[in-house]
C-alpha cells in the first residue's frame, strides 16, 4: 500500500462491511505476487483501521481479546498491498508482502495439511524453528 487511506474512505469501508455478531470478520492473507494463501485470522473495526492507517497488518486475537499486530513478537510482518472484500462483504482478502514465514509453526503458510490418496499429508516444510521466532 503506497498511499495513505483517508479517514473518509476508511469510514466508508467499515460502513459497508458485514461483521458477525461478535463484531468480527474473517480475513485471508494472500501473498500479493505469487497468490499463495498464507493464513486466515479475524479482524474487527479497530484492527482494520490500524491496518489501513499504518500499512502493516493487524488482526484481532480472539484468544487474547486484543489487537494482534502480525510480526510484533516474531518480526514476521505482513505489509498490506491491497484490501479486498467479497460480494457479501463478510470476508476480507488481504494482499500482502509477507516477511519470512506466516505460520507460528515456522512454515510459510498455515495451510500445510492436505488429503492426498486417502491420507493426510503435510505438504509444506518448516522453514524456521518456532522457538527461534518466539523465544
Amino acid at each position: 500500500m503506497t498511499k495513505a487511506i483517508s479517514e473518509e474512505t476508511i469510514a466508508l469501508i467499515l460502513k459497508g462491511l458485514n461483521f458477525n455478531s461478535d463484531g468480527l470478520i474473517p480475513a485471508i492473507s494472500q501473498q500479493h505476487d505469487d497468490g499463495k494463501i498464507l493464513m486466515m485470522a479475524w479482524m474487527n473495526e479497530e484492527s482494520i483501521c490500524e491496518t489501513l492507517r499504518t500499512g502493516h497488518v493487524c488482526f484481532w486475537s480472539r484468544s487474547r481479546q486484543k489487537l494482534w499486530r502480525k510480526g510484533e513478537s516474531s518480526g514476521q510482518i505482513q505489509t498490506l498491498h491491497e484490501l479486498r472484500w467479497d460480494c457479501d462483504a463478510d470476508t476480507l482478502l488481504l494482499k500482502v508482502e509477507q516477511k519470512g514465514v506466516a505460520c507460528h509453526t515456522g512454515r510459510k503458510t498455515c495451510f500445510f495439511y492436505a488429503v492426498r490418496s486417502d491420507k493426510i499429508t503435510e505438504i509444506v516444510d518448516v522453514e524456521i524453528d518456532p522457538s527461534e521466532l518466539y523465544g
